[in-house]
């Protein structure tokens, strides 16, 4: 039985992996935005992309009638 193995590394707030050899992908926690043949091309892709922060949920305003 053979063992996933798992290389992840983070650039500009977005994960960049590659699961069993496989191809590198960026994602974000919800997203994938990209697969690529080479973790250097994944990298250089993350790094073009503006800095990822995951979105805050505002509490909407009331206003009084």
């Amino acid at each position: 039985m053979s063992v996933p193995m798992l290389n992840k590394m983070h650039m500009n707030g977005y994960d960049v992996l590659s699961v069993n050899n496989g191809p590198w992908r960026v994602c974000t926690q919800g997203d994938r935005l990209g697969d690529f043949s080479s973790r250097e091309e994944a990298l250089a892709y993350a790094a073009s992309l503006p800095a990822y922060r995951a979105r805050t949920v505002r509490p909407s305003s009331q206003k009084s009638a």
